[in-house]
């Protein structure tokens, strides 16, 4: 590839990556912005997969192209990367906190619940979530979700999309290895988790079972739900329900913090890592 300078901020040719913060807040059509040079390999291991998932341009701070270089060779040829000085990169972006690597990603519709399943092996660990809102946690979900090899995450409709900026940026880009699904409500999430033989673990400060005490099973999924309010009590009533051992005195641990913790656990239970 062979860079192109870019000296306009307005240059049509990068309109996709102009004020990325106000993108997130407004139709994306499918885009999402990939930032850093970690979320750019796994950008480009998504891209060669083909999982649904391209790179459409790179825009990259002028200091930043050399090193780069082997990089970009992961991508096709036909990707457009553009090079761009300080002050025109931060007009671009709209802020300066972007580590001088952007790139503009465009991702297919994403599978329905249905077909995710379907796919999945016979021994097969997924984490499903209701009511997650915030950004953080949620790429930080995917982030364990990679590290300790859940097949599949697995979320209601009234979850935050995991394609958002930040999400993508704090998942260090396992948003976009991991495969998801978000769509309908937790009680139908659980209905087709019980109808594949999923043993389903939700879990919750007041759960029955201490988490190292989960039985194994060839199918196990753990359920987690909103930040603050947990899961809806018509859910806990309605599947086994486990709890995370701590010391007295908290309420309880950040969702992302419990959800690493228990996919650990789990994953060694059924012998995954």
């Amino acid at each position: 590839m062979t860079p192109v300078r870019i000296d306009d901020p307005a240059d049509p040719r990068i309109a996709g990556l102009v004020s990325i913060k106000e993108r997130d807040l407004t139709g994306r059509h499918g885009r999402f912005i990939a930032e850093g040079t970690v979320v750019l390999r796994m950008l480009a291991a998504a891209h060669r997969a083909g999982r649904g998932i391209e790179a459409e341009a790179i825009l990259l701070l002028e200091n930043r192209v050399d090193g780069l270089v082997d990089l970009l060779a992961d991508f096709p040829a036909t990707i457009p990367v553009y090079v761009a000085s300080a002050p025109v990169f931060d007009a671009i972006a709209g802020f300066n906190m972007h580590r001088g690597v952007l790139a503009l990603g465009k991702r297919d519709s994403a599978p329905r619940l249905d077909t995710l399943l379907g796919g999945l092996p016979a021994k097969s660990m997924v984490l499903a979530a209701c009511g997650i809102s915030n950004h953080d946690n949620m790429g930080s979900m995917f982030r364990n979700a990679a590290a300790f090899g859940a097949d599949a995450i697995l979320m209601d409709e009234t979850s935050c999309d995991p394609m958002y900026r930040k999400a993508i940026r704090v998942s260090v880009g396992s948003v976009l290895t991991v495969p998801f699904a978000r769509e309908g409500s937790v009680t139908a999430l659980v209905g087709r988790l019980q109808a594949d033989g999923f043993a389903i673990w939700g879990l919750s400060p007041r759960g029955q079972t201490d988490l190292q005490d989960i039985a194994p099973s060839p199918r196990t999924a753990l359920l987690v739900g909103t930040e603050g309010e947990g899961l809806p009590e018509t859910i806990l009533s309605s599947i086994r329900t486990a709890r995370i051992r701590q010391r007295p005195g908290l309420d309880s641990l950040n969702v992302a913090t419990a959800t690493g913790i228990a996919l650990h656990q789990v994953a060694m239970i059924n012998g995954l890592i």
